[in-house]
């Protein structure tokens, strides 16, 4: 991989309503207005060259692609590490119910009925970047979900900064490099 173009999905019916889903068996399409941001993720990429498509293996990330990339031959790819982190009990819960727990918890205890602790998250997001960091294709883009965005963009935090939806940011391969070995450095010895 030479670039990476990062974009998470489109809105879908559990964030409309500020629910967590972690659980990629469990459906969640995208929203009408999920939809028209993946068509306007389409129109953003239209002039870039993409090689390659990876997605997670959750319905609205693999919808949002198939919208933006609709009347285009790219090569697709679904990397499950890629993926949300599982919810646990908060699966189809509320975030804020969530975020209550996350913020006071320390990153190695296990999310409450799920058995990946934030920590594990990181070091599976690492291992799933490296898939693509390991892959012949030039440009991948990689429509995803906010929180492996964050991670590798900003890092695990108590407090993440929102990620829009379906809005594109390109990185070069040194920047992912770099960014997955702060991944890979955090998980090994956790902050918070």
């Amino acid at each position: 991989m030479r670039r990476l173009i990062l974009a998470r999905h489109g809105e879908s019916e559990y964030s409309v309503r500020g629910a967590l889903n972690g659980d990629p068996s469990q459906p969640c399409a995208l929203t009408e207005a999920g939809r028209g941001q993946a068509r306007r993720l389409g129109r953003l990429l239209a002039n870039e060259t993409i090689d390659l498509c990876a997605t997670s293996d959750f319905q609205r990330a693999q919808e949002t692609a198939d919208i933006a990339l609709d009347g285009r031959d790219v090569a697709r790819l679904v990397v499950p590490e890629l993926g949300d982190h599982a919810a646990g009990d908060y699966e189809g819960r509320s975030l804020a119910d969530y975020f209550q727990w996350a913020h006071r918890a320390p990153a190695q205890e296990p999310i409450p009925g799920a058995a990946e602790s934030r920590v594990h998250v990181a070091e599976r997001l690492a291992r799933g970047y490296r898939v693509l960091l390991d892959r012949p294709e030039q440009t991948i883009l990689a429509v995803l979900h906010a929180l492996p965005i964050t991670y590798l963009l900003a890092g695990p935090q108590r407090r993440l900064p929102p990620v829009a939806y379906a809005e594109p940011q390109g990185l070069e391969a040194g920047e992912v490099e770099t960014a997955v070995a702060r991944l890979e450095q955090w998980a090994a010895a956790p902050s918070w």
